[in-house]
């Protein structure tokens, strides 16, 4: 990386300011998921085995720049207290006297969790003034919030300003040393994945990988806007009219590189499970809607992926949350699980595909931001890597 890391710095008697993405799913006032506050502990172990005081700060969903107790982080801190088996003491506010004398009075190993950003709304409009009391008593900072790099945030982009030095934490390193070498200098075959409802979401995607990937696998309601441009009958499924000739500009660029379904799972709708049945993707009955790749699509797949040696997944192939429409997403899942290739998979939904199929331990990286990776595939900047100090 042109830019520091936590590795080139020297952290003993340090005050750390530490950017993470504890934006997890709260249920019933308790963490429901902390596989995102797993994925920073190395590098906050890092932090304390070093002498450093750490103060950790994070986002948690969007309380729009007013104070909404639902998004507390406090039950984020009593989870990541027992994670780290010590004391993690947390405030009511991330600014202000109390927060500041308790940095300066902070120690070797302490750790300070402050609370959540998006309470004041300088932290969303990268306020200098806001990011200036963040940054209050603290001389390094380290990102190690993968999933908000691609936003300009106080706590992203503006605190830099006022800190000694800016380095990327060790999740941070990881996802951009993974998704980024397999952009710029991938091992080929390069096979990319795309799934997902809405050609609209992945337009950038689709364009960046093109001059990348040997070959463009496509699943997801997203197939039925390309059927559509070749004059096939959809049926009742979810395509996007004003983006046919998008379609079909995209499928004339690609030459042979992007693959589409050659069989679909349709029924009456989402709910109707008892009425599933496979047929070719362009014989969908005027009432069918589809849902989910066939079998044979789902054994051309695998083909391809068998011989591939970077394999890049973003998107389910179909309705995965029904268990009627998983099979075409949980066999890709397996599939892309079982190859030698090196394999990364972004995506909160792809990430559920994994969880539901049981081999997310054999996937070489599973990215922990959702926005973030599609930013980064789509070959967009991300202003939170940008603004890291220069090695």
């Amino acid at each position: 990386m042109p830019k520091l890391t936590i590795h080139d710095l020297k952290l003993k008697g340090k005050k750390v300011f530490l950017r993470v993405d504890f934006n997890v799913p709260l249920k019933d006032g308790d963490v429901a998921s902390d596989m995102r506050i797993r994925a920073s502990l190395p590098t906050i172990r890092h932090c304390i085995e070093q002498g450093a005081a750490v103060v950790l700060a994070s986002h948690l969903g969007r309380p729009k720049g007013s104070r909404k107790p639902q998004f507390s982080l406090a039950p984020v801190s009593a989870r990541l207290s027992e994670l780290l088996k010590r004391k993690v003491t947390f405030f009511s506010d991330c600014i202000g006297p109390e927060v500041e004398d308790a940095v300066a009075a902070a120690g070797p190993g302490d750790v300070l969790m402050l609370e959540n950003l998006r309470f004041h709304p300088g932290e969303s409009a990268n306020d200098p003034e806001f990011a200036k009391k963040l940054a209050a008593g603290t001389s390094v900072y380290i990102n190690d919030a993968f999933g908000v790099v691609h936003r300009e945030h106080a706590s992203i982009v503006g605190i830099t300003k006022f800190v000694g030095k800016a380095a990327a934490g060790f999740l941070l390193e990881k996802e951009l040393k993974y998704l980024t070498g397999a952009l710029e200098a991938p091992e080929r075959p390069f096979v990319g994945i795309l799934g997902g409802a809405k050609i609209s979401d992945k337009i950038d995607i689709i364009e960046n990988l093109l001059g990348k990937v040997n070959c463009l696998l496509i699943g997801g309601a997203m197939m039925f806007t390309f059927q559509k441009c070749l004059g096939k009958n959809v049926g009742n499924s979810l395509y996007e009219e004003d983006k046919i000739e998008l379609a079909k500009m995209l499928l004339e660029k690609a030459g042979d590189k992007i693959i589409l379904p050659s069989d679909v799972v349709v029924s009456s709708g989402i709910e109707a499970a008892y009425g599933a049945r496979i047929v070719q993707a362009d014989a969908i009955p005027d009432d069918g809607m589809g849902l989910d790749i066939g079998p044979g699509t789902v054994f051309r797949y695998l083909d391809i992926l068998r011989s591939a040696k970077t394999i890049l997944w973003n998107g389910p192939m179909g309705v995965f949350e029904k268990d009627a429409f998983a099979a075409g997403t949980v066999f890709i899942a397996k599939a892309v699980a079982e190859c030698e290739a090196l394999s990364i998979v972004g995506g909160g939904d792809s990430a559920a595909a994994l969880t539901k199929a049981g081999v997310t331990d054999r996937i070489t990286h599973v990215s922990t931001g959702g926005g973030a990776s599609l930013a980064l595939l789509s070959g967009h900047r991300l202003p939170g890597v940008e603004a890291l100090t220069e090695k």
